[in-house]
Parts: structure tokens; sequence; C-alpha cells
């Protein structure tokens, strides 16, 4: 029989007494919990009857649990589903249950890989149909929210692409001289920047930073508004939360990424000719003029049609993902990190599938 009076944490030395005297029984006997005379029972002292029980059944010693209030037997029920007991095992359970947990936690992986692919795909869609009511002017174009989205997009991220390429672009022009004069070939270096900012490295940086930067407040955003209801308030209002979220954000990337890529492009052609021009002596003439006879139109233009593919990869992630938050700031956090990562992980994909088109094709 159990002490009777309050099994709350305030008791706690004198229920772990209670407990211990109960391992000192002969094994032979039924052991009853009797709770008839406990008048308050809290997590703590559920927890301690339910790790008793259950250690005592591990060493296969019978127990069971008598005259239990409703109110208590609701407590420990609760305890005992959310799994708060401590089991015990053996050093092979253990490895085994490793192992298990291990195979379990892979093909769950797996199959999240496969929902979110689906998952994707369903926004794809829903973005498709909100464009067509779009072009069949059966829905109001939001020109203000997209002149909004434009402005983040192109006009605050103008600076920090035009740096990072310009500090790229420098770089590289400086590794190219000094790893080429090995051969005295340093002037093709102008060649090395050319068709390396212009084929990848402009359309990289500029998805990357807008990813990073664009990506994550198009996940925050809608998921602060999930958070507060707000997309639930617009559902029943009648309006469509793809056509007043997702499709401006979207639109202003298609058409905001291809213009920072161009910018991109130009700052890291202007970095890696200041750059040659200081450590090779090749005028802004010259670079400019050996420069036209390295590229041409389908250099430049293999870099630029990535760049609509790339925004939309970028916008669908980030909705989908801003979209499927769930209540709290945990959650919301874990949606932008998600959203970031998979976004850059998807753009450096779509770089890799592009590069072997193009090799296919000799483009």
């Amino acid at each position: 029989m159990l002490n009777s009076g309050h099994w709350t944490a305030d008791e706690d030395p004198a229920i772990e007494r209670c407990v211990s005297a109960l391992t000192e029984v002969q094994s032979d006997l039924v052991l009853h919990l009797d709770l008839a005379r406990v008048d308050r029972i809290d997590t703590i002292g559920a927890w301690l009857i339910d790790r008793t029980i259950d250690d005592l059944r591990t060493q296969s010693r019978k127990v069971d649990l008598a005259h239990v209030k409703p109110t208590h037997r609701t407590l420990l029920d609760e305890v005992r589903a959310h799994g708060l007991h401590c089991t015990k095992r053996d050093g092979r359970d253990a490895a085994r249950s490793g192992g298990i947990e291990l195979l379990a936690d892979f093909g769950s992986s797996i199959s999240g890989f496969g929902k979110g692919l689906f998952t994707s795909l369903s926004c794809l869609g829903e973005v498709v149909i909100a464009a067509t009511r779009l072009v069949n002017w059966r829905r109001h174009f939001r020109a203000a929210a997209f002149v909004h989205q434009m402005e983040l997009i192109v006009l605050r991220g103008v600076p920090i692409i035009v740096l990072i390429s310009f500090v790229v672009g420098c770089i590289i022009a400086q590794q190219g001289i000094f790893q080429l004069r090995r051969f005295d070939a340093a002037d093709f270096v102008v060649d090395l920047i050319g068709i390396l900012a212009l084929r990848e490295l402009g359309v990289l940086l500029a998805s990357i930073m807008v990813a990073g930067r664009s990506g994550s407040s198009f996940t925050a955003e809608p998921g602060a508004m999930k958070m507060r209801e707000e997309i639930d308030a617009l559902a029943v209002m009648g309006f469509d939360p793809v056509d007043i979220l997702v499709l401006p954000r979207l639109m202003a990337l298609l058409v905001g990424l291809p213009m920072l890529v161009f910018i991109g492009d130009m700052s890291s052609l202007f970095g890696g000719g200041l750059v040659a021009w200081l450590y090779q002596s090749i005028s802004p003439h010259a670079f400019l003029t050996k420069l036209q006879t390295a590229i041409s139109l389908n250099t430049f233009l293999a870099g630029l049609v990535k760049a609509p593919f790339m925004a939309v990869a970028i916008g669908i992630i980030a909705s989908i993902e801003g979209l499927a938050v769930r209540g709290s700031t945990e959650d919301l956090g874990r949606h932008v990190t998600a959203s970031v990562v998979k976004a850059i992980f998807t753009v450096i994909v779509v770089d890799g599938l592009f590069a072997m088109f193009f090799a296919a094709i000799d483009y």
C-alpha cells in the first residue's frame, strides 16, 4: 500500500523512500499499489508510480493498481501514453534498438523527400492555375504587391549582389593570373573570367544570395501569417492565398532574378578587368577586345536562361515552407532554415543539370 497524502513535487524525497521500500518486498508476492488515501498526484508523482510499476514488471514481479480515483487514472494514463516511464535495457537490446531507429530515420527521410516532391509539384500546379486565371483576366493583377516585391528583391538586393560578384570576380582573376603565369599564358585570364562569370558565376551567386535573402523572407512572412491565422481568415473571406501571397512574389522573382544576374555578370567582369589591369597590365581597352573574341552571345545567354528556372525553384520552395508552419516560433525558425537550405541545394542541382544539358547539345 502506498502512503497517503500528496504525491507531488514538493514531497519527492518522501515519495522516493516509499518507492524504494517496495523493492524490499519478497519477489513471490503480488504487489497491490493502493491509491485510495492519496489525495493529490501531479506529473512527478504519476511518473514515479509509472516508473516503479515498469521497473518491477521488468524484474518479472506482479504489480497492479487498486482504488485509483478517476482524476488520478487520467494523469497516469497520460504519463504511460507519452512514454515518460524509464525502461531498462541491456546492451544488446539498446544496440538493436539503435539499429532499428537508424533504419527508421533513413526511411522517414526518404518518405519525407517523396512527400516534399509531391507537395512541390502540387504547389507548382496551383501557381500555374492561378497564373492562367490571371492571363484570362478572371483575377485582378495585384500590381502594388508586385512592385513592392520588386523593390525588395531587385532594388534593395543590388548592393549586396554587386559587392559579392565584384569581390569574387577579383579573386578568380587574381588566382587565375598567378596560376596561368606558370605556363606563360596569363593573358588567357580574360577568357577564364569571361566564360566563368557569364556562364556559371553570375547566375549562381545571384541565385544563392536571393535564396538566402529573399527566400527566407518569403518563408517567414506567410509563416507568421499562418501563426496568427491570417491565412485562414483570407480563405474565409473568399481570397485564394496563392493569388495574394505566392503569385506576386513568384512573378517578382521571375522578373527580378535575371536582372540581378545581369548586374552580377557585369560586376564580376569589372572586378576581373580591374585585377587584370593591376596585376597583368591588361588595359581596359585590351581587356574588352580580348573579351569579345573569348565569348559569344551563347555564353551570355547560357547563364541568363537559367535564372527563371532557379527563380521558380526558390519561390516554390519558400512558399511551401512558409505555408507549412504550424503555430510556434520554433517551427517557424525550422521552416525558414529548411527553406534556405533546400533552395540553395536546388539551385546548385539545377545549375548542374543545365551544365550537362548544354554540354550534350554543344551550346
